[in-house]
């Protein structure tokens, strides 16, 4: 089958997490056979900052590691509907412009013979309602979101025919643990500042305890204001800010262990949707500890992650794992196991495929390189 991504960006991960999994699907769908092209906006604010940051080296970058990969710019002035005639399935992440996203269910409505799902990563659902509510979904078959309490509040708005809940995963061909590099330091955190939605819970969950213990800590990330900066410094915490997500195994094997820090709606009105975050460091097999966080949908197996409630907790079970090598290495071999066991990339696109049957899609065109 032809699969046809719409997408805020492939090319960039700069504060766009939906590419770490939009690339993992795209190279897993590819991997069977299947063709896979991503569409994105000439305008993509990601894309943007990333040549800022990066330069084009950092397109270069990207082309290096993701050869396998298909994806073209989209302006004003390109045929939508030529692209989807050419497509058996159509993918359209909820960073989409709204007009578009119309447009594209419109062509559906009127006969376009492809499958049209809508995908939603994000908690605009709950903290900006009228942002999805106001969507056109009409022409769309179905739904796909990223978590069953997603799910639940697209069902309760009336938004979407059918909604399925697809988590994201790791893309196990790049987060894989890396036993030949040595630990050099002791906890790294990926991710990035959250403007109001975690900085309470960065204080108490990272950067108070990496002072009050002492740790030798790198922060990777973007959109860091001055005043997040200044605190870190004097944490004693490196700020190595954006680092390329294919480089995070890596970064990882250089560390000992890892926090999560879930921004706020993911723990008061969407619980049980983790990101991604928290499968790449379980599939890279390093200890994980979680600021408060309820697996609503038993995603996880008692002791994959160590949950914890507040600070204090927070600075005993780092302090444990980085004084017992024994029961660090055995919770990340359960994380590492459980990822392979359920959470893969391919493992997500079984679901799609399984979706997409019982969606009845349309027979296959033929694909061509």
């Amino acid at each position: 089958m032809r699969f046809l991504f719409y997408t805020h960006s492939l090319v960039s991960d700069w504060n766009h997490g939906n590419a770490h999994f939009l690339r993992g699907v795209m190279r897993a769908l590819n991997s069977r056979g299947h063709g896979t092209l991503a569409l994105e906006p000439e305008d993509s604010w990601s894309r943007q900052n990333l040549i800022a940051d990066g330069g084009q080296a950092a397109l270069d970058d990207f082309a290096r590691t993701f050869p396998d990969l298909r994806w073209q710019i989209h302006d004003a002035d390109f045929d939508h509907e030529a692209a989807l005639d050419q497509a058996d399935v159509v993918i359209v992440h909820e960073w989409t412009d709204p007009a578009l996203v119309a447009r594209i269910g419109r062509y559906r409505r009127q006969g376009g013979r492809f499958t049209l799902m809508f995908h939603d990563t994000h908690h605009r659902a709950v903290s900006a309602g009228d942002e999805i509510g106001g969507m056109d979904l009409a022409g769309y078959d179905g739904v796909l979101a990223f978590g069953e309490a997603l799910r639940e509040q697209y069902l309760k708005g009336g938004w979407g025919r059918q909604v399925f809940t697809w988590h994201e995963a790791a893309d196990t061909t790049l987060f894989h643990p890396l036993p030949e590099i040595v630990p050099e330091a002791d906890l790294i955190w990926v991710g990035n500042w959250g403007d109001g939605e975690r900085s309470d819970e960065l204080e108490e969950f990272l950067i108070g305890p990496v002072e009050a213990l002492e740790l030798r800590a790198s922060v990777h990330g973007v959109r860091y204001p001055d005043h997040a900066l200044d605190r870190l410094r004097q944490a004693g915490i490196a700020y190595r800010g954006w680092m390329p997500n294919a480089r995070v195994p890596q970064a990882f094997a250089r560390h000992r262990v890892t926090v999560h820090v879930p921004r706020r709606p993911y723990v008061t009105a969407l619980p049980g949707i983790p990101t991604i975050r928290p499968f790449e460091a379980l599939a890279c097999g390093i200890p994980l500890v979680s600021a408060p966080w309820h697996d609503a949908e038993g995603l996880f197996r008692p002791g994959d992650i160590r949950f914890v409630g507040n600070g204090q907790q927070m600075r005993q079970q780092l302090r444990l794992l980085l004084n017992d090598p024994a029961a660090a290495a055995e919770q990340a071999q359960r994380g590492l196991q459980t990822i392979l066991d359920r959470h893969t990339c391919d493992h997500r696109v079984e679901q799609l495929l399984a979706i997409l049957t019982t969606l009845q899609q349309v027979p296959a065109k033929e694909v061509t390189a």
